[in-house]
């Protein structure tokens, strides 16, 4: 089976998303492919089959597919006219320290997210709210208006809690409860204390654990390994540095407890795919726009 990696590119910047509305006029074949965001499809009209891996859902009007991170797909339109809205996103983008604990229920690091299509297929109220959060994203992006960019990430946190608080089979949680006031206290602490290097020990101690306990706690909790965590949480404020003080890269290494100037580029890098400099650089282009 032959697939390739989709390259998505995100028209702002300051958005990790692409949102549009497309047409086929024939019968066309979209072969097997993959991308680190999650997709859905919505169609507004016509027929759509979508293969999900070992799976397979046809689309008509008013129906939604998600697909999850990385998720092998393609699809095959059987209708034309096909009048259909496509989001991609990259879900760390739109998660910060409130909602990291949610994190966990996309994270795939057991069902893929694919399985909470069941949503969307027996629940017509889920899938009416869906399909009007999806227009709304793609009617703030073309129009562009004022906050556009506030009202999108909260639009994107609405579908999140959407498949949340209506995932009877409980896929996405996978039949676990979460005890978030036994991380609370680590949570808080990171955030304090992200100017220093962050010790695995300390924190599991702060946590009552043990060290193998509390790694493999806060992995299944949140969906990341507790470097993972800490390395966003870095970046993220360091993307915040970049855009508001007057500060060379390696102060703002410096500042977030990276002074190593190759790890800081290479973290910077997975969550950016660009280089603290062009991050920048794109940011004031885009504000000049």
């Amino acid at each position: 089976m032959e697939f390739y990696n989709e390259k998505v590119v995100y028209e702002n910047p300051l958005l990790s998303i692409k949102v549009f509305q497309s047409q086929r006029h024939n019968d066309l074949f979209i072969n097997w492919h993959y991308h680190r965001e999650i997709e859905l499809l919505l169609v507004l009209n016509g027929e759509l089959d979508v293969n999900i891996e070992e799976d397979a859902v046809r689309l008509q009007s008013g129906d939604i597919a998600l697909i999850g991170s990385k998720q092998l797909h393609r699809d095959r339109s059987l209708s034309s006219p096909l009048d259909y809205i496509v989001l991609q996103f990259d879900l760390e983008q739109f998660i910060d320290q409130s909602s990291m604990p949610y994190m966990r229920f996309f994270s795939e690091t057991k069902n893929p997210l694919s399985r909470a299509n069941y949503i969307f297929q027996e629940n017509d109220k889920a899938r009416a709210e869906a399909a009007s959060c999806i227009q709304s994203i793609l009617q703030e992006v073309t129009t562009k208006q004022n906050g556009y960019e506030l009202a999108v990430s909260m639009l994107i946190k609405q579908l999140l809690l959407l498949l949340i608080r209506n995932d009877e089979k409980r896929v996405l949680t996978d039949h676990e409860d979460f005890d978030r006031a036994r991380l609370r206290g680590v949570l808080d602490y990171v955030e304090e204390h992200l100017t220093d290097r962050i010790q695995v020990e300390e924190v599991s101690k702060l946590a009552n654990m043990s060290y193998y306990y509390f790694v493999k706690f806060f992995k299944k909790a949140i969906g990341l390994s507790f470097t993972e965590y800490v390395n966003y949480r870095k970046i993220k404020w360091a993307e915040r540095i970049l855009l508001t003080k007057d500060l060379s890269i390696s102060e703002v290494g410096d500042r977030i407890g990276m002074p190593n100037m190759a790890h800081f580029y290479k973290m910077f890098k997975k969550y950016n795919d660009c280089s603290p400099k062009q991050f920048q650089k794109k940011m004031l282009e885009w504000n000049r726009a």
